[in-house]
């Protein structure tokens, strides 16, 4: 089975996360899309990050309907701060006959050199890049080193300009941010009095 994993602190998951994860569970041929949802690093202030259980909650909300589209807490069980190539082996070990890609923005692709082990992530793994706020193709463009390489691929997901921060922001500030929220992670957040102080 191919899986897509969709990392994110998910703070809080929305409609903007999951138009990617359905876009790329529907038209990459992925059979699965893993929303791995990122544990606190303990070296980081928490200031306005939800509890990790919490943020797999929202998650678990707002993927149940799609049966293409699974949450992870994968990473809650491992070492922190946490690498994404020790996710990957780990994963591997446990399943062995799953093959895992990545998905990531293009912000993500920019400073891919600067992670751990990179090159043999990209020797292991297909990595799917969904396009951020300035247009498909332009961060790539920049960095020639990923340009042309056979294991990234770029998809034509619709960009969606919405932020968890600004999610966050506007329920502080008492305002209405209903329509950018899955139905049951804004009932779940309103019912729950969460990010209001």
């Amino acid at each position: 089975m191919k899986i897509g994993l969709y990392f994110g602190t998910f703070n809080p998951i929305h409609i903007g996360h999951m138009i990617i994860a359905n876009h790329v569970a529907e038209y990459s041929g992925l059979n699965q899309i893993w929303m791995v949802v990122t544990p606190h690093n303990p070296l980081k202030i928490k200031d306005t990050l939800l509890d990790d259980y919490k943020r797999l909650q929202l998650v678990f909300l707002a993927t149940e309907e799609y049966t293409k589209i699974k949450p992870s807490d994968i990473e809650f069980k491992l070492p922190q701060p946490n690498y994404t190539i020790n996710t990957l082996v780990h994963l591997q070990e446990k399943f062995p006959k799953h093959i895992f890609s990545l998905i990531m923005g293009e912000d993500n692709l920019k400073s891919l050199h600067k992670w751990k082990n990179y090159e043999v992530i990209l020797q292991n793994h297909e990595i799917y890049v969904y396009p951020r706020f300035d247009g498909i193709g332009k961060l790539a463009k920049q960095n020639y080193e990923f340009e042309n390489n056979p294991k990234i691929h770029f998809i034509a997901a619709p960009i969606v300009e919405i932020s968890s921060t600004f999610i966050r922001e506007n329920i502080k500030k008492k305002k209405n941010v209903r329509p950018l929220l899955p139905s049951k992670v804004w009932e779940y957040i309103d019912h729950n009095n969460l990010y209001k102080k």
